[in-house]
């Protein structure tokens, strides 16, 4: 028997954190185009790794459960990587809000049950979530706690109350910084613990995509003019993510680390603010 590690969201920023954290490991990961999950597990495969796909969507309840049950099959479930999701231009509102808000919270939930005692998790959010002014202190506790097949339902969360997809989406990965919040504390009953990291962007296919589409230009003068003056690769995304999954991250469950290269930063204060 191994320790195993869930990974959702065939992803290069997942691969690149579970092939610094996967040696040794069965690896599970889930996606809900099976054949990314078979091709990205090749991949891995090809160099050493222990690895399994199956197909996994994080708004259904069932596959999660699905998900966990394949991983129990080999050991216990000492690791989590979330980094499944849809970016504002790929669903529409409704769609959004089920797999990034609802599915991560049932993600969370699910593997808090059942995660080993030491065991650890990240789940990747976004700088989406950090643009947002500030919501009161009864919205994010609602965000927080509520239970999760009553999430949906919120006031704050209806259609009325959303202006368009990137609205849903800063929505849901704000929900997603609040959710590992409280997670954290359930998780901390098992000696185990959950953060998260919200990355900028990062170079991948689908950002190479959306560099060429009609968001084209705000993305890239949103790298230029960031400190950074570029944009990130997902394997700074893995720096962040391996020291968060080692022993030298012990003493930090519940935090959110944001990583954009300062963009966030010039958003507030410098060239990228918006005009009034």
């Amino acid at each position: 028997m191994k320790d195993v590690i869930l990974w959702t969201g065939a992803g290069q920023i997942g691969m690149a954190i579970a092939r610094r954290v996967g040696f040794g490991k069965k690896i599970i990961v889930g996606d809900k185009n099976i054949e990314n999950a078979k091709e990205i597990s090749k991949i891995m495969s090809d160099t050493g790794f222990d690895i399994e796909a199956i197909e996994c969507d994080i708004s259904s309840r069932e596959s999660v459960l699905n998900l966990i049950k394949v991983g129990q099959k080999y050991g216990e479930i000492s690791t989590l990587i979330n980094s499944a999701g849809v970016s504002p231009s790929q669903a529409p509102v409704e769609v959004i809000l089920k797999v990034d808000l609802y599915g991560t919270a049932v993600l969370l939930e699910e593997t808090g049950k059942v995660i080993k005692n030491g065991g650890r998790g990240i789940t990747i959010s976004s700088q989406s979530g950090h643009r947002m002014p500030a919501l009161t202190p009864e919205i994010d506790e609602q965000l927080a706690t509520t239970p999760t097949e009553e999430l949906l339902k919120l006031e704050v969360l209806q259609p009325k109350n959303i202006k368009d997809t990137l609205h849903a989406y800063q929505m849901a990965k704000r929900c997603n910084v609040k959710r590992v919040m409280a997670e954290a504390v359930k998780w901390g009953k098992r000696n185990a613990r959950i953060n998260s990291i919200s990355p900028g962007i990062i170079v991948t296919p689908l950002a190479i995509d959306e560099f060429n589409g009609p968001r084209g230009d705000f993305y890239k003068n949103m790298f230029a003019k960031c400190p950074a003056g570029r944009p990130g690769t997902a394997d700074e995304v893995a720096n962040i993510a391996e020291i968060l999954l080692s022993e030298k991250a012990d003493f930090i469950s519940g935090s959110d680390f944001l990583i954009d290269g300062g963009a966030t930063a010039a958003y507030f204060y410098g060239e990228l603010k918006p005009s009034k």
